[in-house]
């Protein structure tokens, strides 16, 4: 099966000296190339395996975030000539031996895009940090809001596999260069109408150092998670296809923020006139309301129903 598939790993490598060296070494043997970004780490981690076999570097002159060295290896892939693209971490997080788990559905033509799930296996679950845990899940909630791939319940893995063919569709000037790379990946696909599938693989945590800022992504996932939500909308349902959604979100937003307007503006008018408002008033402003609510629900009925579904 893999004979007639060219296989290439792609490893961004930033601070990862400690570990880089192991996950070369248990990557399977059907692998075609090793692709090893240098994301200008100061501790030149590519150095512990670049006399290796299979081994190709890239390196950067600036660091430009894991997105950023992940988008260099694809390109570098897809240069050499791969057809699929498997992207694992230089902290050795991630078991190579699942990489056979996430090519299979897109060497069976079922998916475009395959991700690890950590939140299918319960008890390697529970080795992961709790505070870790609760964020990886509101993340994910929105997330999933974000992208329009409502089934994914694990958005945020890093661990994936990819087609040569959807990488050559995708503007990879338009994609985040750092931490938001994989929900922004998401989201990119979905405007695509890529299949993505979820691929059951347990977490696993060991002495590795986090080179994430919880701070930064804190306050810059918030903004960067409405905008790649208004983006998808505005592409998948007024650029390149108008439907019953269209339709749905243009009646239905503006009936609510007007309902939401009208409703607190009458509300303050009537505290501080000191008259009840009619019953006339409150109708003007409740009915647009609950008519908005049903039609934004409706429209995340079928925002639900349109996520592009797998082939096999």
């Amino acid at each position: 099966m893999y004979k007639q598939h060219t296989i290439a790993v792609v490893i961004p490598t930033y601070k990862v000296k400690l570990h880089i060296k192991q996950v070369v070494a248990t990557l399977p043997e059907f692998i075609d190339y090793i692709i090893v970004v240098d994301d200008k780490c100061p501790q030149m981690s590519y150095k512990e395996v670049e006399f290796l076999k299979k081994i190709y570097i890239v390196q950067h002159k600036e660091n430009q975030g894991v997105g950023g060295a992940v988008k260099s290896g694809y390109k570098k892939a897809m240069q050499l000539g791969a057809d699929i693209v498997v992207k694992v971490d230089g902290d050795g997080q991630m078991e190579p031996k699942y990489i056979e788990h996430l090519i299979i559905p897109i060497i069976s033509n079922c998916c475009d895009y395959t991700k690890g799930n950590r939140f299918k296996d319960f008890k390697a679950l529970k080795s992961m940090p709790k505070i870790r845990l609760i964020g990886n899940s509101i993340l994910s909630f929105l997330i999933k809001i974000a992208s329009g791939y409502w089934k994914i319940m694990d958005p945020t893995n890093g661990f994936t596999a990819i087609s040569s063919k959807v990488l050559r569709d995708l503007d990879f000037d338009k994609i985040d260069n750092r931490y938001f790379f994989e929900s922004d990946m998401l989201i990119n696909l979905n405007i695509e109408n890529c299949v993505v599938c979820d691929i059951s693989i347990p977490a696993k945590y060991g002495d590795e150092i986090s080179n994430l800022n919880i701070k930064k992504v804190v306050l810059k996932f918030p903004m960067k998670i409405i905008k790649g939500f208004f983006k998808r909308i505005i592409f998948k349902y007024y650029i390149y296809n108008f439907n019953m959604v269209s339709v749905y979100l243009i009646i239905g937003f503006p009936m609510l923020v007007f309902g939401c307007l009208y409703g607190g503006f009458e509300w303050i008018k009537s505290i501080n006139s000191g008259h009840v408002a009619s019953a006339g008033t409150v109708m003007i402003a409740v009915l647009p309301i609950i008519l908005g609510v049903q039609f934004l629900l409706q429209a995340i009925n079928l925002d639900i129903e349109n996520e592009p579904k797998r082939r096999c």
